[in-house]
C-alpha cells in the first residue's frame, strides 16, 4: 500500500462561485463553456502542484435539478469542500450538500468564495453558516473555513494547504498493483466512439488490455482517456478516467472493476443489478389526459436531471409522459417513435439532431425542440402543458340577491322586487334559486329595472324590479345567485 493523492468533491450552491474557483485552479474558463453559464455536468478535473503533489477535483452541478448527480459526487470524495457565497450566504442547495456531507461522514472544508466582490460580508456568512447548524472555527465549531476570490485568487494556496493537510490526516492509501477498481460519475453515447463512461479509480491502476464491468455493463479496454481526453495505457488510483466501448450504459454512482479475463468480467457484471433504483414518474391519473414527450440527453447524469424536473411538472387536467427516453443524438427511430402518439414532442437536452431525423420530422410535422439549459426546457414543457390542458366550462357566481317582494306570476313568469347582495347582477344571467340556503330550482333573468327605468345591470346594495323565467315559484325570502360559464 502506498499514499494516493485525494479526490475533491467541490459542493454548494448554483452560482456560489465553484467553477470559478476550479477555473483558477486549472488556469481555464470552462464557466464560459458551460451553457448559461451553470453547471451541468459532473466534471473531474486532476491538478498537480508545484511541489509534485496531486489533487484530483469533482465539479458537481448547484441547479436544484441535479440533486442526484450530488449524492454521487458525496459518496465518491476523500474530501469535500463546501462552497458559500460571502454575497448569498447558505442557500437550499448547501444545505442540501452538507446533508449528505454528513451523512457519508466525509471530511470537509468550508470555502467562502466571492470575498472580492463589493457586497461580500465573511462575518455575516459565518454566523448564517451557524444559524444553519454548520460550525466552523472562531464560530461555535472546528470545521476549517477559508476566505477566497476565484477571480483574483486571493486564499487558493490556503485552500490547496488545507486540502493537503485533511488527505494527510487521512493516510489514504492504494495498492499500485491491483486491477483498477473505482466509481462511475457520468456515462454518455458518443457517436464516433460508443459509450463512454467517466470513472474516478479508488485503488489499484486501469490499463489497456484488461476488461472492465459495472452495473450488468462491460467493456474491453481498447481505449482508455486521461480527464483531458488524451489516450493513454493506463491511469493511476484517484485518477479520472475515461472508459470507451461499453456494451451498454453504466448506471451513475455504481462500482466498476477491471479483470484480466474477459468470463470474469462478465460474470461480475451478472451479477450487478441492471438497473437503477429510481422511482417511476407518475404519468397517469383518473380523468387527466398526457402530454407524450420523447427525451433525448447527452449524459445519463443529465437525462436523469431532466426526467426528474419533468415529473415534478403538471396542470390539473394533463400530465407529461415520457414514452421514450435515451441517451445520444436524436435518430430517425426516435422520430418515429413519435409518429406512433399523436401529439408527442421531441426534447433534446444538449442532444444533436442526425440529418435523417431532421428532414423525417418535417415532413411528418413532428416537433423537435433542442435545449443546452435545463431550466429553458422546463419553462417549455410547461408552457406546452398550458397550451395542451383540456378546456372546461366552469359555472361562476358573479351576484347574489334576496327577493323582498313578489309581484305577480303567470306561467312561469314571476315579477319580483330584490335588493344586490353581492357582486353585479345583468339582465340575461341564469339564476339559481335557492331557499334556506339549499338550492329548489333554476331561472334566468329576462328584464331588468332600477327606479322603474330598464337597466343593463345592477350592483350591490341597489334595489331592483324584474322578470324571471323560472318553473319554480319564487317566494319572498328567497335567494337568487347569477351564474355565468367561464371557460378555462
Amino acid at each position: 500500500m502506498e499514499k494516493r493523492p485525494p479526490v475533491v468533491g467541490i459542493f454548494g450552491h448554483i452560482d456560489h462561485g465553484k467553477s470559478t474557483l476550479i477555473d483558477y485552479i486549472r488556469k481555464t474558463n470552462v464557466v464560459e463553456k458551460e451553457a448559461g453559464g451553470i453547471t451541468q455536468h459532473i466534471s473531474a478535473y486532476e491538478v498537480v502542484r508545484s511541489n509534485g503533489t496531486k489533487i484530483t477535483f469533482l465539479d458537481t452541478p448547484g441547479h436544484e435539478a441535479f440533486s442526484s448527480v450530488r449524492t454521487c459526487g458525496t459518496n465518491v470524495a476523500d474530501i469535500a469542500v463546501l462552497v458559500v457565497s460571502a454575497e448569498d450566504g447558505v442557500k437550499p442547495q448547501t444545505l442540501e450538500v452538507y446533508k449528505y456531507i454528513k451523512e457519508t461522514k466525509t471530511p470537509y472544508i468550508v470555502a467562502i468564495t466571492k470575498v472580492d466582490k463589493p457586497a461580500a460580508d465573511v462575518e455575516r456568512t459565518k454566523q448564517n453558516l451557524a444559524e444553519n447548524e454548520i460550525y466552523v472555527e472562531g464560530y461555535g465549531g472546528d470545521t476549517p473555513v477559508v476566505q477566497l476570490s476565484g477571480k483574483t485568487g486571493q486564499g487558493i494556496d490556503d485552500l490547496l494547504d488545507m486540502i493537503t493537510l485533511l488527505s494527510d490526516m487521512q493516510e489514504l492509501t492504494g495498492e499500485k498493483e491491483a486491477l483498477g477498481s473505482g466509481i462511475i460519475i457520468e456515462s454518455k453515447l458518443d457517436p464516433k466512439r460508443g459509450i463512454t463512461a467517466v470513472g474516478i479509480i479508488k485503488n489499484g491502476t486501469v490499463s489497456r488490455g484488461t476488461f472492465a464491468a459495472s452495473s450488468s455493463a462491460l467493456a474491453p479496454l481498447r481505449l482508455i482517456l486521461d480527464a483531458e481526453g488524451n489516450q493513454v495505457d493506463e491511469a493511476l488510483f484517484s485518477s479520472p478516467v475515461q472508459i470507451v466501448g461499453w456494451d451498454k450504459l453504466p448506471i451513475i454512482g455504481s462500482e466498476f472493476k477491471t479483470f484480466l479475463k474477459k468470463d470474469e468480467a462478465q460474470v461480475y457484471a451478472n451479477s450487478q443489478p441492471t438497473t437503477d433504483n429510481r422511482q417511476p414518474i407518475k404519468i397517469q391519473l383518473e380523468g387527466v389526459v398526457n402530454l407524450p414527450l420523447i427525451i433525448k440527453a447527452d449524459t445519463a447524469g443529465s437525462l436523469e436531471a431532466v426526467e426528474n424536473e419533468i415529473g415534478k411538472l403538471s396542470r390539473e387536467r394533463i400530465v407529461p409522459k415520457i414514452v421514450l427516453s435515451s441517451v445520444g443524438s436524436i435518430n430517425e427511430n426516435d422520430v418515429k417513435g413519435a409518429l406512433t402518439t399523436a401529439g408527442t414532442t421531441i426534447l433534446g437536452f444538449n442532444a444533436k439532431v442526425d440529418s435523417s431525423a431532421q428532414a423525417l420530422a418535417e415532413r411528418s410535422g413532428v416537433n423537435i425542440s433542442l435545449f443546452t439549459v435545463i431550466y429553458e426546457l422546463t419553462d417549455f414543457v410547461t408552457k406546452l402543458l398550458s397550451e395542451r390542458e383540456p378546456k372546461i366550462e366552469v359555472e361562476e357566481i358573479t351576484g347574489s340577491a334576496k327577493i323582498l317582494k313578489l309581484f305577480s306570476s303567470s306561467k312561469g313568469k314571476q315579477v319580483i322586487g330584490a335588493r344586490v347582495l353581492s357582486g353585479t347582477i345583468a339582465r340575461g344571467n341564469m339564476l339559481k334559486i335557492l331557499r334556506r340556503e339549499a338550492e329548489i330550482g333554476r331561472g334566468r333573468l329576462k328584464e331588468l329595472q332600477q327606479g322603474k327605468v330598464a337597466a343593463e345591470n345592477v350592483s350591490e346594495g341597489t334595489e331592483f324590479g324584474a322578470l324571471i323565467e323560472a318553473k319554480i315559484e319564487i317566494a319572498p325570502g328567497d335567494t337568487v345567485e347569477a351564474t355565468t360559464l367561464v371557460t378555462k
